[in-house]
């Protein structure tokens, strides 16, 4: 059985930082693209960052670019999110994604496509406020 557990959400005040991980189980990492996605109630999922780890390519959403990391340790078949500097406007439950048929970022933050992917995390919340 595959499973991702998503963990290291909290609360953090605005400008904090927080690390997510993604652990996988059932199911290796090694190149696979994995996604970050993130929602708030009300609201559709959204993309936030991925990583190709074959070739170690990432992308991010623009409202994260230059806060936000995505890495990966193949040693632990884990893929981390740094958040820093973060804002009243990141809270949402995070989740990890990924699908064995995809190795490649290139609809990452297309959600008509992702949510038909195989395995998703079962989500971190991460709450920002002062």
């Amino acid at each position: 059985e595959v499973q991702l557990q998503a963990s290291g959400g909290g609360w953090v005040q605005p400008g904090g930082s927080l690390r997510l991980s993604c652990a996988a189980s059932g199911f290796s990492f090694d190149d696979h693209a994995i996604s970050w996605y993130r929602q708030v109630p009300g609201k559709e999922r959204e993309g936030v960052s991925c990583i190709s780890t074959g070739d170690a390519t990432t992308y991010y959403a623009d409202f994260v670019k230059g806060r936000f990391t995505i890495s990966s340790d193949s040693a632990r078949n884990t893929v981390f999110l740094q958040m820093t500097n973060l804002k009243p406007e990141d809270t949402a439950v995070y989740y990890c994604v990924t699908d064995p048929r995809v190795a490649f970022c290139d609809y990452y933050s297309d959600y008509s496509v992702t949510k038909g992917y195989r395995y998703w995390g079962q989500g971190t919340l991460v709450t920002v406020s002062s």
